[in-house]
């Protein structure tokens, strides 16, 4: 028996699970890949990232209010265009949020245990999807902890940013100075070659993904109450006070380093403060970037097996996922998803996750705007354009990261969706409800 999803979140609740998604890894790692491609219009490249965000949230928010379920884009893709077009949507919001779990832990490493990343994100990432998996219901309530301690850091970061500038020899204590996290994919002599407009677009791709947490919202369809009016709402909340959070760190991060320090900087926040030589903020700061990463594998986890339950009652991924505890959870897809995430960690580090992740949600929601096109304009309290807009420059954004992501996303892509593809056309399609786990 499928004992389904509780309708119990409102609007606030909303809006505080879509920050705890945001305000975690990307604000804590994004500026220092970011800023070796911008440079001095790192901020610019926020703003650009932003819009982005915008449209594909308004497009998000209209199509969610109109198919309240979990899965987001995957089913809004088929419902609206085809089975294949759903089955890319799921494919890269799977490969996408994986990669931003990898990424968290591994942020969570380097700022609590900075020489030995691997051994801190590892158990983190497993110890937080079993407590997911056997129904602990703190996802709600950590992120109303969370979220206003990470906002309450980062105005602290924000303040000494903009007031020091950290001297051009300062080592942070107990931090190596090899552990730069954009090495494997920034150009050699990046920073210190012009900026270009394509630069600038790259960093806006990468930072993207420090956006991207909004998608939470949306595949929690089958667990708010009104859908139309509370995923409505809640999505442009949520963007527009992470973008305002992501231009104030973006400034004072820029200030306090310079581009060149910036961009090799594994915990670009915690070096922000160093110039203060005072210990104590830099371990608040440390904090601060454990708790918003655990607060981004508490929604990003959920978020993956949410869509992992939607594709599998639709005969798109195995059957066995579908399973729903008598306590409300997937926790079977919760379990897989972790696993993968703990498989990306041990192949990659923090920036290549981010890439990789970017990457693969900018696909996700070029799908879900040429969906939200096919949306009657009764449905529709967003203008056509902003959709024409948010495709667009999600095409143009992931086609202008490094080109070892695009390629190993786009052969992710093609290999998720074929193997999902041949499983639908083996097994035909599932009823909604399994037996439950």
């Amino acid at each position: 028996m499928d004992h389904g999803l509780a309708r119990r979140l409102g609007t606030a609740d909303a809006t505080v699970l879509g920050l705890a998604a945001m305000l975690g890894t990307g604000v804590f790692t994004v500026f220092a890949p970011a800023a070796a491609y911008a440079g001095q219009w790192l901020l610019l490249a926020v703003a650009l990232a932003g819009l982005v965000a915008a449209c594909n949230a308004f497009s998000t928010a209209d199509l969610a209010a109109r198919y309240p379920e979990s899965g987001g884009g995957y089913v809004y893709g088929r419902e609206l265009l085809a089975p294949w077009a759903g089955r890319l949507a799921g494919v890269a919001f799977l490969v996408g949020k994986t990669g931003s779990a990898a990424a968290a832990g591994l942020v969570f490493g380097s700022y609590v245990l900075p020489a030995h990343s691997l051994c801190a994100a590892i158990p983190t990432i497993l110890v937080i999807a079993g407590l997911n998996a056997l129904g602990v219901r703190w996802t709600v309530r950590g992120a109303w902890a969370l979220v206003p301690a990470v906002l309450g850091i980062l105005a602290v970061v924000v303040l000494v940013g903009l007031i020091w500038r950290v001297p051009a020899d300062w080592a942070v204590p107990g931090v190596p100075t090899d552990t730069a996290g954009t090495v494997d994919i920034t150009p050699a002599g990046a920073v210190a070659a012009p900026v270009t407009p394509l630069g600038v677009v790259t960093a806006a791709g990468l930072v993207f993904f420090a956006f991207a947490g909004y998608a939470r919202i949306a595949t929690l369809g089958e667990e708010v109450r009104d859908p139309a009016h509370t995923i409505r709402r809640a999505i442009p909340l949520a963007l527009g006070i992470a973008l305002v959070a992501y231009l104030a760190v973006g400034g004072a991060v820029l200030h306090a380093l310079g581009v060149t320090r910036l961009a090799g900087e594994a915990a670009p926040l915690a070096a922000a403060v160093a110039g203060t030589e005072e210990p104590a903020l830099g371990a608040m700061v440390r904090l601060g970037a454990a708790a918003a990463t655990v607060s981004v594998l508490l929604s990003v986890l959920v978020g993956v097996s949410r869509t992992q339950l939607a594709m599998a009652r639709r005969g798109d991924l195995p059957g066995c996922l579908a399973a729903v505890s008598r306590r409300g959870t997937p926790w079977r897809a919760d379990l897989v998803g972790a696993l993968v995430a703990v498989v990306i960690a041990l192949f990659t580090n923090p920036a290549s996750a981010v890439a990789l992740s970017a990457c693969s949600v900018l696909v996700y929601y070029g799908v879900i705007n040429v969906a939200a096109l096919r949306l009657p304009a009764a449905d529709r309290r967003w203008p056509v354009w902003s959709s024409v807009l948010g495709l667009t420059l999600c095409f143009g954004l992931a086609a202008l990261l490094p080109w070892p992501v695009v390629v190993v996303t786009a052969l992710a892509l093609l290999l998720g969706v074929l193997l999902s593809t041949l499983l639908a056309r083996r097994g035909g399609r599932m009823p909604s409800g399994t037996a439950s786990g």
